[in-house]
């Protein structure tokens, strides 16, 4: 019954708390306008609503506004979602009303500003309506064509409009930059235009893009559709007209009469966008008059055509026909072109055949020279077909072809005695009277004959008729005789001119006068031209002597004529022979060229001669003699069989070289005859050479010195000769043998015939080398080419003059490496750097080329320059010993060279460079030194164990080997209390040594167990001491300060989950933790908790958070660092954190608790004193604690819906542990009420925590109401106001709030 009263006395305290509510304010961020890109997606974030409430009332939050139906709300977090899409085009600025409500009071409205940001999400569209234009084709370049406008609603860069021609229609390559857009839309002609010859018509495809700009956290560009402008290029009378067809030709008939149409001609506008009017004239022409020319472009006739007037001109008329445009041009000048016509006349059958008195070809048939009378004379009895003389005569008709072909034949009294030739043709042709019948035409007949020569055309049969007069002329008509028709005759050879032959010989002629005069001649024939006859008494005599010739013509046949005064002859026959002497000499046939071989061969010929004077006479018989010449006792002949022999071997060698091998032999062919006549032959007998010599060198042995090094040199020549006289046979070729020969080269060459040269040469890729080999044995040979022929040999000495080449060398031995002690420790000379040469005459001396300093590997510098000097001869000195520092440069590499002074110019003087290196050997000159640190040392002796590392060292030495090696030791320890006391602490610490490279590190390890409750600082002096092979050892000392940390930092961490579970999360936990402290986490113990003292968690985590200085956190401090750290806080969570402590806390909570329950004891004694007494005064009023109660459950019901957070709260704080702001009660307990409902079938509800009856409850769907236990078997009545708040529906979707708070002191059932 305790309990009704309790209410009563604390009804009155929650009245009074409820109606002291006070409105909820906006945090201070919510004064500022929020920014939202335009591209914002629908249901993004964007942006929260953030207030806070002091009495810890949950909150609702909304939204209103002629704007608001951008956004949805969450009411219970305040989270603002993008409900409708941003246009920055549209509204770019704008302001709705943002609200929060705590259930309580009115609702907080304020202004809230959004600016929206503008992204590129629009592309530039074109202004322009109409895309086409007309433009001249003679633009010139650069003008204007068209300007576009293309607009973007977007600002900045995404705003700024940029212009492109994508692709120009026809796409040729003239087109393709014929048009180039200017950033201002302006479209620019870029070249010449031409409507006929490029195009008339263009389209351009333009694109229009903005500068670019963010859209959906990406930098595009934006284009627009294409558009497509039409440009039509407008044609300008710029060009002459121009014929349709390249030449022009036509024919019409001479007889064609005046008007008769020819041809067309036909000519067009090239400016075929104007297609200007043509007129057409004609310009010139070779027969003016004849043709004329309308205005439609028809030639037609306009005179008298003839065509034998064009006979010259092939029949042709050439016309010149002038096109020209009616306008002018824009030059305005004619637009004009011209072109030749070709008319030819065709013949028509005009025209007769005619007679005219000329000869071909001189005739010109002029109508002047037409005749129809001719005369001619012929003699009487003329041969058959014997023409007419004088008389001149051509028939002529100009027509063509058929129509110039006539007919002819003769007529008149005496026709039948007489033909005409010819009898057809055609043009024109010379005509003839020949006579046909000769006995109709006699003198003594008739003196005059007539006859008429008709022509008549063979197609018109009009024909002409010419009158011809023969005159008859009178004819001897007996012939002179001879008695004998043949008479023999003879006569010497050879006569005299004018011998006389016969003079007994002549003819007789009836006839008298002059047909009775007889003249003698010789006709043309055989021996004509010998023998002549006097025209008058007939003689014949000797005309040449010399043809007079036995031998050629022994006998000739003459032909003696008698002719009388009119040509009338007879003839008979003279057969003269000749008489034979002595006048031919001998006569050798053929050529006699001999080839015999030397030695072997034999001559046996025999010379073959005749003589062309009578055979069987002494003027014929031969006789052989073989006259003196310088080889001609060598051979023989025959005198009457003309054999010719040689009386012994021949030689060739024997012959003049000059004669080839040739002995020319004279033999003499005489006949017996009166004067004796003779003739002589020459004989050639060619000696052929056969190889019976070998070649001869002029020397036997050659030297011949060469300098090294000289490469495409002449060594030397050698010369040999062959005593055989034919190229064949002392043709010599050379051969070189011999040790090197392959170094060499020998090319022979002919001096002349029999004698050769050898050039021996080094090739001009090779020289020789006097260290490699200083001279040469070589045998050249010289042989014939006959395969079978010996050889002829001789030696050659080439010895190799030294030339000094070669550079020089550096002896490897010498450049071995040495070692100098550095601080003055060596002087004067510690090497000797050798230098070789394998010339004869070498000067050599040694340079220093470079002098490279290196310490650990890396180049110093030039620190060691001056430290050794190197002389001439090689010998390397110390220059500054007391310089050298192995700690500044511990190698010294000399680089060096060796140069000859008297080397040739053309080779290298110098040898490869070499290196010798100098070590620098250390001695004990530094001592050790610490290398500074950063890292604060922090021991936490309840975690750490014997022998475990607490702070380390480190220390270097500039020394190398057992002069830089250190050694750690600690000198001293001791500890520093907080109030300022020294306690010695030896024994406690020790030391190790380790290397890393050239730093020495020391390792303090903890010897034995430290004191957790001692608070201070140690402070250990660690030695670093090297340890010098020779001499004494250097050391140096440093003071390190451990900081502890003590048992007062220790924090407890309660998990809702098994030490095992703890344990395998231990990485996470400790990550998580050192995330949100930024501190060292030492964890010292992980532990299971008793069911007895189990408060919410099932085990603990021990642990120390430590900073780099040695500083600590405490509980509170590492509470508000979590809190701070959401994402660390949550994950904690999720790893089964539920309770923060220290561990002083937690070990006396359960005194705390039985001390609690024994004062709890007697004050519930005293309360049960007063409230026995208050209940008399509570019953009093209860009719009005009633109407309270009412009232209390009308303001619960008003209470909105879902407005308590869905999540957990940190107890103690206002905020909610992910999400805002749910003030509850700030209690110090460091509860974090973040029990694992998974724990929850733990039935054991009992705890010392003073928040066991603020119980939080995170997993449940709806409100649950903890009970206490029964405390007797009846069943308490419902709690009113308990029943009313349960009542209520969470939210407008019907979910129930999932956190709950119930205080079992605080009950409204007794009202």
């Amino acid at each position: 019954m305790a309990w009704p009263w309790l209410s009563c006395l604390l009804l009155p305290a929650l009245v009074v708390s409820v109606t002291a509510n006070v409105a909820p304010q906006f945090l201070s961020n919510m004064t500022l306008p929020v920014t939202l890109p335009e591209d914002l997606p629908v249901g993004a974030e964007a942006f929260w609503m953030a207030a806070e409430d002091r009495d810890g009332d949950p909150l609702t939050y909304g939204i209103s506004g002629s704007y608001a139906y951008f956004f949805k709300v969450t009411p219970a977090t305040g989270e603002v979602k993008l409900a409708s899409p941003l246009d920055y085009e549209t509204l770019f600025w704008f302001e709705v009303n943002i609200s929060v409500s705590d259930g309580h009071n009115n609702p907080v409205l304020k202004g809230f500003q959004v600016i929206v940001e503008d992204r590129n999400d629009n592309a530039p569209v074109f202004q322009n309506t109409d895309f086409s234009t007309n433009i001249s084709e003679t633009l010139p370049v650069g003008s204007l064509v068209f300007s576009v406008l293309a607009t973007d609603k977007d600002t900045g860069p995404a705003g700024v409009v940029q212009y492109f021609i994508k692709e120009v229609i026809p796409s040729t390559e003239d087109s393709e930059y014929l048009f180039r857009i200017l950033s201002n839309g302006s479209i620019i002609l870029n070249g010449s235009l031409s409507y006929n010859n490029k195009s008339a018509f263009y389209q351009l495809k333009l694109v229009a893009c903005d500068s670019g700009g963010m859209y959906h956290n990406k930098s595009i560009i934006q284009c627009s559709s294409p558009v497509f402008l039409s440009i039509a290029v407008i044609d300008q009378p710029d060009l002459d007209p121009q014929f349709v067809r390249e030449f022009y030709s036509a024919s019409v008939a001479e007889d064609a009469p005046q008007g008769t149409s020819v041809l067309k001609v036909e000519a067009v506008d090239r400016d075929k966008g104007i297609n200007d009017r043509v007129t057409y004239t004609i310009s010139n022409s070779t027969r003016p008059g004849w043709f004329d020319i309308g205005p439609d472009g028809v030639i037609r006739v306009s005179g008298s055509l003839d065509r034998e007037q064009l006979l010259e001109e092939d029949e042709e008329v050439q016309v010149q026909i002038t096109a020209t445009e009616v306008n002018l041009n824009i030059y305005g000048q004619e637009a004009k072109v011209s072109i030749w016509v070709t008319l030819r006349v065709t013949d028509v059958n005009d025209h007769k055949p005619e007679f005219f008195n000329c000869s071909l070809p001189a005739c010109t048939f002029t109508p002047k020279e037409a005749q129809v009378n001719f005369t001619g004379s012929v003699d009487e009895h003329s041969a058959t077909r014997i023409p007419i003389d004088d008389l001149t005569m051509v028939v002529y008709d100009p027509d063509k072809g058929s129509n110039g072909t006539f007919l002819l034949f003769l007529g008149g009294p005496d026709a039948t005695a007489f033909s005409v030739s010819p009898e057809k043709a055609a043009g024109s042709a010379d005509v003839q009277v020949l006579v046909r019948d000769p006995s109709l035409v006699d003198y003594e007949k008739q003196t005059v004959m007539l006859v008429q020569v008709v022509a008549t055309d063979s197609v018109s049969r009009n024909s002409s008729v010419a009158l011809v007069t023969i005159h008859l002329r009178d004819i001897n008509d007996h012939r002179p005789t001879f008695p004998e028709s043949h008479y023999n005759l003879s006569i010497f050879e050879h006569s005299p001119v004018g011998s006389v032959v016969t003079n007994s010989i002549h003819a007789f002629d009836p006839d008298t006068g002059e047909g009775g005069r007889i003249t003698y001649s010789l006709l043309s024939g055989n021996g004509a031209d010998i023998f002549e006859v006097d025209p008058d008494s007939g003689t014949v005599t000797v005309k040449n002597s010399k043809l007079l010739d036995r031998e050629k013509q022994a006998v000739y046949y003459l032909t003696l004529q008698a002719t009388d005064g009119g040509n009338l002859s007879s003839s008979t026959t003279l057969e003269i022979h000749l008489l034979d002497i002595n006048d031919n000499q001998p006569v050798v046939t053929g050529s006699y060229n001999i080839f015999v071989q030397e030695e072997k061969g034999n001559v046996s010929i025999t010379i073959q001669a005749h003589d062309e004077d009578q055979p069987g006479t002494n003027n014929s018989r031969l006789y052989f003699s073989l006259l003196p010449s310088p080889y001609s006792h060598n051979f023989s002949v025959d005198p009457d069989t003309g054999l010719l022999r040689n009386l012994g071997p021949l030689d060739r060698e024997a012959i003049d070289p000059t004669l080839e091998g040739r002995i020319v032999l004279t033999v003499r062919v005489a006949d017996c005859g009166v004067p004796v006549l003779s003739t002589e032959v020459n004989v050639t007998i060619t000696v052929e050479d056969i190889n019976d010599n070998l070649p001869i060198f002029n020397q036997s042995n050659y030297i011949f010195p060469v300098k090294e090094r000289d490469s495409g040199v002449l060594v030397g020549v050698v010369l040999a000769w062959d005593a055989d006289q034919t190229e064949a046979n002392n043709r010599i070729s050379f051969s070189l043998s011999g040790s090197g020969a392959n170094n060499f080269i020998l090319r022979g060459s002919m001096l002349g015939s029999g004698r050769a040269e050898g050039r021996l040469r080094l090739p001009s890729d090779v020289s020789l080398d006097y260290e490699t080999l200083a001279s040469y044995n070589l045998t050249v040979s010289a042989e014939n080419p006959d395969p079978l022929g010996a050889e002829a040999t001789a030696g050659i000495f080439v010895p190799v003059e030294d030339v000094n080449d070669e550079p020089p060398t550096l002896s490897s031995a010498s450049l071995r490496g040495i070692r100098v002690a550095e601080n003055g420790s060596q002087h004067g000379q510690v090497a000797e750097v050798v230098a070789r040469d394998v010339d004869t005459n070498a000067q050599l001396e040694v340079q220093l080329v470079n002098v490279i300093c290196t310490k650990g590997g890396v180049d110093v510098g030039s620190l060691c320059r001056g430290w050794f000097s190197v002389l001439a001869n090689g010998s390397v000195l110390i220059n500054q010993s007391e310089a050298i520092d192995y700690e500044t440069c511990d190698l010294v590499t000399l680089v060096v060279r060796a140069y000859d002074l008297a080397t040739d110019p053309r080779f290298q003087a110098y040898s490869d460079n070499g290196s010798l290196p100098i070590t620098i050997e250390d001695i004990n000159d530094n001592a050790p030194y610490f290398l500074p640190q950063s890292e604060t040392f922090v021991i936490v002796p309840e975690v750490v164990i014997p022998s475990q590392q607490v702070a380390s060292v480190q220390a270097r030495d500039n020394d190398s080997g057992s002069n830089g090696a250190i050694v750690f030791s600690i000198l001293q320890a001791d500890f520093i209390t907080k109030d300022g006391a020294v306690l010695p602490f030896q024994d406690f610490f020790r030391v190790s040594t380790s290397a890393e490279a050239d730093v020495f590190i020391g390792h303090i390890e903890l010897k034995t167990s430290l004191d957790a409750t001692r608070q201070g600082t140690y402070q250990v002096t660690v030695q670093a001491q090297d340890r010098p092979s020779v001499g004494p050892a250097l050391e140096a000392n440093i003071t390190l300060n451990l900081f502890t940390v003590d048992q007062s930092y220790r924090v407890r961490l309660q998990f809702s989950t098994s030490k095992e579970e703890v344990g395998a999360n231990t990485d996470k936990i400790k990550a998580a933790l050192a995330q949100a402290t930024r501190t060292t986490v030492y964890i010292v113990d992980i532990k299971d908790i008793e069911s007895t003292a189990r408060d919410r968690g099932r085990s603990y985590l021990d642990a120390y958070f430590v900073f780099s200085n040695g500083s600590a956190l405490t509980i509170d401090e590492l509470s508000v660092m979590i809190r701070e750290d959401r994402d660390a806080e949550a994950q904690l969570v999720q790893l089964g954190l539920v309770v923060l402590g220290s561990q002083a806390n937690q070990n006396s909570d359960l005194p705390k608790v039985l001390s609690s329950v024994i004062i709890g004891l007697g004050v519930a004694l005293l309360l049960v004193i007063v409230i026995m007494t208050m209940a008399l005064l509570c019953t009093r009023k209860s009719y009005r604690r009633k109407l309270r109660a009412i009232k209390a459950a009308k303001e619960a019901r008003k209470t909105a819906a879902g407005v308590m957070p869905s999540t957990s709260a940190i107890p103690g704080t206002n905020m909610y542990t992910a999400e805002r702001a749910n003030p509850v009660l700030n209690l110090p307990t460091k509860d974090l009420g973040f029990e694992s409902q998974s724990s929850s079938s733990d039935l054991d509800h009992l705890s010392l925590n003073s928040l066991d009856d603020n119980s939080v409850d995170l997993g449940k769907t709806k409100q649950e109401i903890k009970k206490e236990p029964p405390q007797s078997p009846m069943e308490p009545d419902a709690e009113p106001l308990s029943v009313v708040l349960s009542g209520r529906t969470a939210g407008t979707g019907g979910q129930q709030q999932a956190l709950s708070f119930t205080n079992a002191g605080l009950d409204t059932t007794d009202l």
